[in-house]
């Protein structure tokens, strides 16, 4: 009795070093590959078998061929080869290496398939095999293996050989997380440089153009966005003094959608519509020509773009313009502080090949002020989730027009009232874009000969 208490102890004493040794492992391990090669040594020494074979899964369930690991080394080589190969062939049905494990009694299948191949392939040997499981998430097969005279199977070997595989579930769970963060950061960073190179698309400062002041901002939901606004010269030959009064292109679009499609179609359309402002043709033809070019990366796309297409002569204070179905701009007249929506018919950009657009004009005077914007300001939500709305984007503007603030000034009253509507703290649902144009209040025109 004494020399059988004295074995009972040993036993304990040694499979208390090796699960300490094995949660060491797991504390410190910086290479998954030399963890998992611990497993089934240890498996197999807990419980007194033969051998022992691991078969990891991937995060969807395909088997981890490379991170197969088996004990002891002499029989390792041909049982690994042979299992690999085995999971390499064609299946009438659909096996770990080629269908994901799910839940519930498919995912019981999985298990059986597998416990039947590596069966077959170890003959008559005696086969134990218990899940590798992290969460609810099936992570692998756990196997010890000896000769049915020369291995037992007891409760409390079947609680070793479980507490094993819980270990090298988290292992392998933690080196997935591991991954998939960094993933995540390499993610982050790629946006963080597409927002980078949108935010130099988008002009960093207003241009000075004769007779008026130009204030503008984007606020993307997200690190990338699909809203657009730019100021083109219809003569970019010239500079200073002429430059400033020849007639400027000014523009308002929405890609539909956000984040970083949205963004690069944004910037493919940025590129085509510069080149077709060099044509010196009206804001339909420009709207026209660029619905056509623009027809098969957006039909390849699923997207649509709406866009508000400006010109503006400082020589006349003429303003044309056409709208491809775009939010229309607000004007708040300085006589009377009344408001008109500047609009034309016309199709999105994208919606099909044929498509006509009205050129409409208008005539500036002092003190007038033009609000450009996207539908990310007049739909935002506040925190019960009634909107913003137009008809408040029309008070706040005729207000702010009324204060006799700058172009700046009134954009960033626009922006604070929007903040204080949508709540402190809460992030928009879309991107939102405002362009404030205001007619300076001594502007004369000038006197033309003949």
């Amino acid at each position: 009795m004494r020399q059988l208490l004295e074995s009972l102890s040993r036993e304990q004493s040694r499979n208390q070093e090796l699960l300490a040794s094995l949660g060491f492992a797991l504390r410190s391990f910086t290479n998954l590959n030399r963890f998992l090669e611990l497993v089934p040594l240890v498996s197999a020494r807990l419980v007194g078998a033969e051998g022992s074979l691991l078969v990891p899964f991937h995060a969807d369930g395909r088997l981890w061929k490379e991170q197969f690991q088996a004990s002891p080394p002499e029989r390792s080589h041909d049982l690994l080869r042979q299992l690999i190969s085995l999971a390499d062939q064609p299946r009438a049905h659909h096996s770990p290496a080629n269908q994901p494990p799910v839940e519930g009694a498919a995912e019981e299948a999985v298990a059986l398939r597998l416990d039947r191949d590596v069966g077959m392939l170890l003959g008559e040997t005696q086969v134990f095999g218990t899940s590798v499981v992290a969460r609810n998430h099936p992570w692998g097969r756990l196997y010890v293996f000896g000769s049915s005279q020369g291995l037992s199977w007891s409760d409390s070997h079947r609680r070793h050989i479980q507490l094993v595989a819980d270990l090298t579930a988290v292992a392998i769970e933690s080196e997935w997380l591991q991954e998939d963060s960094r993933r995540h950061e390499r993610l982050d960073r790629q946006l963080s440089t597409g927002a980078e190179i949108q935010a130099q698309l988008l002009p960093n400062d207003c241009p000075v153009i004769e007779g008026i002041e130009l204030a503008a901002h984007c606020r993307p939901a997200f690190q990338v966005g699909g809203d657009y606004y730019d100021f083109i010269p219809t003569h970019p030959q010239h500079f200073g003094r002429q430059r400033e009064t020849s007639p400027w292109a000014l523009v308002m679009g929405d890609v539909m959608g956000k984040g970083v499609p949205a963004g690069l179609l944004m910037t493919l359309l940025r590129g085509m519509l510069r080149a077709e402002v060099l044509s010196g043709l009206p804001p339909d033809r420009i709207l026209h020509d660029l619905n056509a070019l623009a027809q098969e990366d957006l039909a390849h796309s699923h997207r649509f773009v709406t866009l508000f297409y400006s010109d503006f002569d400082p020589l006349t204070r003429v303003l044309r313009y056409a709208n491809a179905a775009h939010n229309p701009p607000l004007i708040c007249r300085r006589e009377g502080y009344r408001v008109e929506r500047l609009d034309a018919p016309g199709l999105l950009i994208g919606l099909q090949l044929e498509a006509d657009y009205g050129c409409q004009q208008v005539v500036l005077e002092p003190g007038d002020v033009i609000l450009y914007y996207t539908d990310g300001v007049s739909e935002a939500a506040g925190p019960g989730g009634e909107r913003f709305d137009e008809d408040r984007l029309i008070q706040c503007l005729q207000s702010a027009s009324r204060s006799g603030l700058p172009a700046q000034g009134i954009l960033d009253r626009l922006f604070a009232r929007l903040d204080r509507f949508v709540g402190a703290g809460h992030q928009l649902d879309d991107d939102a874009s405002m362009v404030v144009l205001k007619v300076r209040d001594e502007v004369r025109l000038p006197f033309l000969p003949g």
